[in-house]
């Protein structure tokens, strides 16, 4: 009988919403994690800056990973925007570093990208087809890419939607955040209906990138190399995703009205593509892939918040 071979997973972001959910998914599958985080540490997190060089690599050699997914990042658009400096550190320099070191060792990296490297105007949008993003944010993750890609072309790529799931604060996902106003009976408050959204479950991501690494490890398919697409099958706007939730929780939402713009009521200081819907082909001709229905999803992920 053959001895298993110890999996060691290296994971970044191990403590936001879908750092999370990959630390558990891969460590019950029965990989060895070794997750790090800067502000929220917890008894299975180590405390790592990624923008310590130096640190990281003592810390890649000493761990010996058999993967590195790197899901840290500055996401949400309007912060890069307000700090423009910091979110490249993140986003740009410390993915530099990370693919540097891990082709350095021979260690396959996963990197998480995102929807918004394409403008929004012809979707679904296919691997293949050229980036076009509208935001800084989209541009820094779009970079990202290039680098790991020059790093190594037998790294992975996957651009993932917008993400929801168990949040520690409802602000920590653009679609759990939508409970606020919805649960703000008293004060009217205008909810977009413009932009088209094909959210995922963080544990459905989570499962891919899983099924990703068995492929690749396991069954020693190098084709799970370069660029990969997932997003959820329910094309929902925000105004839609709340009507789901007052739904859900049989909350009223007489009080919300639908815009038909991306303004929310108010100015948006950062432009947002209008439909980003990806394909899942490339994923699905292998059999991978998952998605929670959005109405279970949301009703898992904020029941606690709902009393």
């Amino acid at each position: 009988m053959a001895e298993k071979i110890e999996r060691k997973l290296f994971l970044t972001g191990a403590s936001g919403l879908l750092g999370r959910s990959i630390h558990r998914t891969f460590k019950e599958a029965g990989w060895t994690v070794f997750g790090v985080s800067l502000s929220r540490t917890g008894p299975e997190l180590q405390k790592l800056d990624l923008t310590d060089f130096g640190a990281v690599s003592a810390a890649i050699i000493k761990f010996k990973p058999t993967l590195i997914i790197h899901s840290a990042a500055q996401r949400f658009p309007d912060k890069v925007s307000a700090d423009p400096e910091g979110a490249r550190r993140i986003n740009v320099d410390a993915t530099f570093h990370l693919a540097e070191t891990a082709d350095k060792y021979d260690i396959p990296l996963l990197y998480i990208s995102t929807d918004y490297v394409f403008d929004g105007r012809n979707p679904p949008y296919k691997v293949e087809d050229k980036p076009n993003p509208l935001n800084d944010y989209g541009k820094l993750k779009l970079e990202g890419e290039e680098i790991v890609k020059a790093a190594n072309k037998e790294n992975i790529i996957l651009r993932v939607p917008v993400l929801y799931g168990p949040v520690e604060k409802l602000s920590e996902s653009a679609v759990t955040c939508l409970l606020e106003p919805l649960l703000n009976v008293a004060k009217p408050t205008k909810v977009s209906d413009y932009e088209k959204r094909c959210p995922s479950h963080v544990d459905d991501i989570a499962e891919i990138c899983l099924n990703m690494a068995v492929f690749r490890f396991d069954h020693n398919d190098l084709d799970i190399s370069g660029v990969f697409q997932w997003c959820g099958s329910e094309t929902l706007t925000k105004f839609q995703m709340v009507q789901i939730m007052g739904e859900v929780f049989s909350l009223p939402h007489a009080h919300l009205s639908k815009t038909p713009d991306s303004s929310n009521g108010n100015t948006q200081s950062v432009n947002r593509p209008y439909d980003t819907q990806m394909d899942r082909s490339r994923l699905e001709s292998k059999g991978i892939g998952k998605h929670t229905v959005f109405a279970s999803g949301i009703r898992s992920a904020l029941a606690a918040w709902v009393s």
